[in-house]
């Protein structure tokens, strides 16, 4: 009913967060401060990879959000969402949301964590390689 609310509410926490320290990184790495040029978040610094995390965390937002409104549990009009009607609904949706939405948002916090395992073990064995 509502399980996409919650890795919404995670990617946009993040993208925010994200966007304030990277905004923090340019002013304090910039070249001068008359110029604009700015020192880039490195691809391999933990800032670039929250990207790949709000990427997973807002296209499967979206995803389900596009079933949710295609089975007809969202609507254009309030409230939203259809279980939003009466109460007992509402706690049913509530239910819903605490269980398979954390869980989702957990599942795919845990797969970006193994990404970045995966990433640093590669990384590694590219320096080994070049020395």
């Amino acid at each position: 009913m509502a399980c996409f609310i919650v890795p919404a509410a995670e990617a946009a926490a993040i993208t925010i967060v994200r966007r304030i320290a990277e905004s923090r990184h340019y002013k304090k790495y910039s070249v001068t401060k008359v110029s604009t040029e700015t020192v880039p978040v490195k691809e391999n610094g933990i800032l670039y990879k929250t990207r790949w995390l709000t990427n997973l965390l807002w296209g499967g937002s979206a995803l389900l959000a596009f079933e949710h409104v295609w089975h007809g549990e969202v609507q254009p009009w309030f409230p939203f969402l259809t279980a939003m009607r009466d109460s007992e609904s509402t706690s049913v949706m509530l239910h819903e949301m605490a269980t398979n939405g954390i869980g989702m948002a957990a599942l795919v916090t845990g797969v970006w964590i193994g990404m970045l395992a995966v990433n640093h073990i590669q990384q590694k064995k590219s320096i080994q390689e070049v020395q």
